[in-house]
């Protein structure tokens, strides 16, 4: 069990998008660079161990990949390092294809560790919110896909075993499979207008009719809900005031390194690491009172 996926999908919604959006908001190195550690680490613990070398083997050529290709196409900056094919490769644009390719690699990894944390009943619960409607179109249509594989499979099986199957040619596999998929169509329309009844009876779309949540937000939820929103907004307003602000046309500008900008590295840096910290605190006490039994 996952100790952050246990908190309520809104509380998950919120720190993903406060997280992504405020790395996208700024140009900073620092605070790119704090979005890619607190992705990597937090990636490493919801991953087995074998799909850290993994997932590096991919990453490190896509940085190396963007870092380099950028310069090539972006030829601004005072500071030349070489020419080639007649224009400079300068020393900030080379900066800035490394800061783009480590906001590319932050962002694929949070999105990553989204996929895993933020399953399809969270999804589905979040859309019901907003989107009744397509919720219930998402939840219908995803749950149906595995009936109907599985019918597809047991009416193939079942043809094959009567002997309506012939497998000695592609024309006899090609009419067994069309004489499987339209029993197979059949079946579904029939059970799409048993679902239509079945809704019908059970009242739905009717006023005051109450729906089923199985997310419920507790004390814990809006406590953790808290400090995100605290984090987030001393980062927001770093970003708002320019208080970070960096720059690397025509020249890499000087590193924020004012009281306030600091506050505003400390700020995002916590809100990057805290699931990560979450779930080392929950594995200690785990391995602790696996040691007590």
């Amino acid at each position: 069990m996952k100790a952050f996926a246990s908190y309520h999908p809104v509380v998950l919604l919120v720190y993903f998008v406060s997280v992504i959006s405020i790395a996208v908001a700024t140009p900073n190195p620092a605070i790119r660079l704090l979005a890619l550690g607190g992705g990597f680490c937090f990636c490493s613990l919801l991953e087995r161990p074998k799909e850290i070398p993994r997932n590096l083997a991919f990453y490190i050529p896509l940085f190396f990949l963007v870092a380099m290709v950028t310069p090539l196409f972006f030829h601004n900056g005072m500071t030349p390092l070489f020419f080639l094919n007649g224009k400079a490769v300068t020393l900030e644009a080379v900066f800035s294809g490394c800061n783009t390719a480590a906001l590319l690699v932050a962002v694929l990894y949070w999105f990553q560790c989204y996929s895993s944390i933020m399953t399809s009943d969270k999804v589905l619960f979040l859309c019901g919110i907003l989107v009744p409607k397509l919720s219930l179109l998402l939840s219908s249509g995803l749950g149906f896909v595995p009936l109907f594989q599985e019918r597809f499979r047991k009416i193939h099986q079942a043809q094959k075993a009567m002997g309506l199957y012939a497998s000695r040619s592609y024309v006899d596999r090609i009419r067994g499979l069309l004489r499987v998929g339209s029993s197979t169509v059949a079946w579904a329309l029939e059970h799409v207008v048993d679902i239509g009844d079945s809704m019908r009876a059970k009242g739905y779309g009717l006023k005051g009719r109450s729906s089923f949540f199985p997310f419920r937000f507790t004390w814990r939820d809006g406590c953790y809900l808290f400090i995100i929103v605290i984090f987030f907004t001393a980062a927001l307003i770093g970003v708002v005031m320019d208080t970070i602000h960096f720059s690397f046309y025509p020249r890499i500008s000087v590193f924020p390194q004012t009281l306030l900008a600091r506050g505003v590295y400390t700020a995002f840096g916590i809100l990057c690491f805290l699931p990560f910290v979450l779930e080392i605190k929950e594995n200690i006490k785990w391995k602790y009172y696996r040691s007590k039994i």
